[in-house]
This record gives structure tokens, sequence and C-alpha cells, in this order.
């Protein structure tokens, strides 16, 4: 048996596995090492499994990924998210669906600070979900806004899975934050979009509340000025050259600590319940990227990824054909499994055919994090549906599925013009960064 034939043997054997609910870094791990000790021999097994857990979180930019997530859990113990919802509200609550709308513009603002899809979707489901059921907001409306606007966390950077996807193909992480700025705030109009026109076809689904006077929306307005600031600083500073990435992301950590500070909203429990938080994310991820590295390299000794491009090659397709199906592909996908597992375990064998097809890295990057994206929202696995309906009582997944329609249609708009206007995300980094 060819070693290609057991390469892709070894793929539907991981499939099959994740299916059964193995953890996907244990999954990865087995078949890696089970196939690399079929393909290459003891020896070689032997020595890769006593290198790739070292060289796998070893590099000095994986520290990025553990101070971003410490930003965000300080971040949420400060209260941000209120800040951020009153604020958008107070200038547009007074308009059909301008709870929901808010709650979007809000789920943006958070997630910037954030850099995690599933921890704003549930922070937000504890601020917006209570106020949208108050004022007798539809509950598939209500729901599906909070779990659409909490993909937001995974686009608009800082993003951990954008990250991770700059580290495993060796792209610049500040390039690939000023590419996904600009389809960030195009999800967030389009959501928007999306909420304007189902609250006009229907508008009891999103009553307007009561306008807010202009002094109360200045105040409101000044209360966000601590979540601007601290984007600006992070972002803005990674954009201007004045520091790295990891160092953005330290600066942005000691930032969400003293804003936490300020407003009296950490104590030693909270300080250790976001230590403790930091600590198993990382290690959830860097476990995953352990079991991603061994898999990964038996893959790559099969010679999968290389027959795999040169089949491609010769049928002959057109290049953009071969990426709406690979688009497609991803969307399916993702009605089964979360977004993170999709990346790492679909990227060795789709980069080099990317590469090979002439697309810009950069650009695919975005579209890869947009179409994992849709599948947060996606029954019957979207993570985000089954957050938002663990923080809201007698909500049902099928209430929930019926209200994400709209805002899938949103995500297939937004995909369709990344891929016709690549200038969409290839414009920013350009002017910025060149």
């Amino acid at each position: 048996m060819s070693p290609e034939i057991i390469g892709l043997i070894s793929f539907v054997v991981l499939l099959g596995l994740i299916a059964f609910r193995i953890p996907i870094a244990i999954a990865m791990g087995m078949v890696g090492a089970i196939g690399g000790l079929i393909v290459n021999g003891y020896d070689s097994v032997a020595f890769i499994m006593g290198s790739i857990p070292f060289e796998s979180v070893f590099p000095y930019s994986l520290s990025v990924i553990p101070l971003f997530i410490l930003m965000g859990a300080f971040s949420a113990r400060a209260g941000l998210s209120r800040a951020l919802y009153d604020g958008v509200h107070a200038f547009i609550g007074h308009y059909r669906g301008g709870l929901a709308m808010a709650t979007v513009g809000a789920c943006a603002a958070f997630g910037a600070i954030c850099g995690s899809s599933l921890a704003t979707a549930a922070t937000m489901c504890r601020v917006a979900m209570p106020e949208m059921r108050r004022r007798n907001y539809d509950d598939g409306l209500a729901s599906a806004t909070i779990a659409a606007g909490g993909t937001l966390g995974v686009l608009i950077p800082p993003s951990v899975i954008m990250i991770i996807y700059a580290i495993l193909t060796e792209q610049s992480i500040g390039r690939l934050f000023a590419a996904a700025l600009i389809p960030g705030l195009l999800a967030t109009g389009l959501y928007m979009l999306a909420i304007w026109i189902k609250t006009a076809r229907n508008p009891a689904f999103g009553p307007a509340d009561t306008r807010v006077e202009w002094p109360q929306r200045f105040s409101a307005l000044f209360s966000v000025w601590p979540v601007i600031l601290l984007f600006g600083v992070v972002i803005g500073g990674i954009y201007a050259g004045w520091f790295s990435p990891t160092e953005a992301a330290a600066i942005g950590a000691i930032g969400a600590f003293l804003l936490a500070l300020a407003k009296r909203q950490l104590n030693l429990r909270s300080f250790w319940e976001s230590l403790n938080e930091t600590a198993n994310t990382t290690g959830m991820i860097f476990l995953i990227l352990v079991g991603t590295a061994v898999f990964n390299y038996f893959i790559e000794t099969t010679g999968l990824p290389q027959s795999l491009v040169s089949f491609v090659t010769e049928l002959g397709w057109d290049r953009y054909m071969i990426l709406i199906l690979l688009v497609i592909f991803y969307i399916i996908l993702g009605c089964f499994m979360d977004a993170l597992s999709m990346i790492l375990l679909t990227l060795p064998f789709i980069y080099p055919l990317i590469t090979s097809l002439g697309f810009d890295p950069i650009w695919f990057g975005v579209i890869m994090v947009s179409v994992v994206e849709v599948g947060l929202i996606t029954p019957p696995v979207g993570m985000n549906l089954f957050i938002i309906m663990a923080g809201t009582p007698g909500l049902t997944l099928q209430t929930i599925s019926r209200g994400v329609v709209a805002f899938l249609f949103a995500d297939v708009a937004r995909l369709a013009l990344l891929i016709l206007f690549p200038a969409l995300s290839l414009w920013l980094p350009a002017m910025i960064m060149d």
C-alpha cells in the first residue's frame, strides 16, 4: 500500500475519531504516531515524539496567545462589555431592531479586545439577552444576534485563530490583523443590515426603544473611552511599528488589568479566575498544536499534500472554481466541527494547494477565518449556538436556528464580496505596512 493511500485512510480514521468525541489533540497525536510508525518505522517516530512536543510550543511567537487571552479575561471582568453595549444602544437603540444592532456593535468592539468568539458570545449573552427579552424582542432574533455577533471575535483583530494561522503558515501577524480589519467592519455592517431587513418585514421582532437624549448619549460615549484607548494602543501600536504583536499583547493584558482595577471589578478571586481561565485555554491550544505537529509530520512524509496539489493541477479547473469548492467544503465541515479544529486539521492539505494556485496567503487567511466563523453559528454543532442556549433559560435549538438564517445569508454575501474584491483584505496592509 502506497504512503499516499495510508495518509488518506488515516485522515478518514481521524474524522471518525473526532465524530466519536475523541479530543482532537489526542486523535491527531494518535493517528500521526501510529501512521508514522507504519510509514517511517520505529526509530523515526521515536525521534519525532521526543522532539516535537517541545518544538511545537517553544517558539517565542506563541507567547502572544496566552497574553491576548489574558487581556480578554481581564476585559470581561472589568465590565467593558456593559459599557460598550450601553454606548452603542444610546445612539441607535430607538430604531426598530436598534437593540439588536447595538448588540452587534458591542460584540464587534468587545471582540476587538477579547479575540475569542466563545468568550464574546458568553459575555454579551449575560448583558444583552435579558435586555432584549425585557423589551419583547423575538427570542430567535435576540439569541441569533448574540451568536452571530460573537463570531466577530474570531475575525476582528486581535484574533487567536488568526494568530495560529499566521504562526502555522509563517505569515506576518500584523499584516493579517490589518487584512482582517475591513472585512470585520463589513461583517458588522452586514449583520446590522440583516437585522434591519428582518425587523422591517416584521416590526414585532424588534420594537423600537425610547430615544436617549444627547446629554445621556455623550455620557454613555464617554464611558467607552477605555475600550477605544486599549484597542487604539494595542492594534494602532502594531500598525505604527511601535512594538511587535507579542509586545502589544503584553501591553494589552497590563492595560486590561489596570482598567479592571480602576473600575474596582478585580479582587483576588477574580484575578485568580482570570489566570486559571488563561492557563486552561492556553493549555488546550498548546496541546492541540502538539497533536497537530505530530499529525502534520506524518502527513508530510506520506507525500499526500503534494499528490493533492498535482491531482488538482492536472484537472485544469479554474482556480476560483477550486476556491469556491473549498469554501463550500468548509461550510459543510463547520456543521460538525469547531473552528480551530477545522483549521488545524485541513491546513496541511489546503495551504500548499492555495499557494500553488497563486492565491495570496494573507488574503486566503482572511477567507479561511471568515468561513470557519460561519461554522460557529451553523447547526447542529455551531459552538456559539450552544453557548447562548446554556446562558438563556427556555431557549431551544430550533428557535435559535430559525433566527440565525438571516445572519448566514449575510455571511455568504460577505464571503462573495471578499472573493470578488481581494482589495477589501489587501488594501489596508499594503497602505500601512509596505
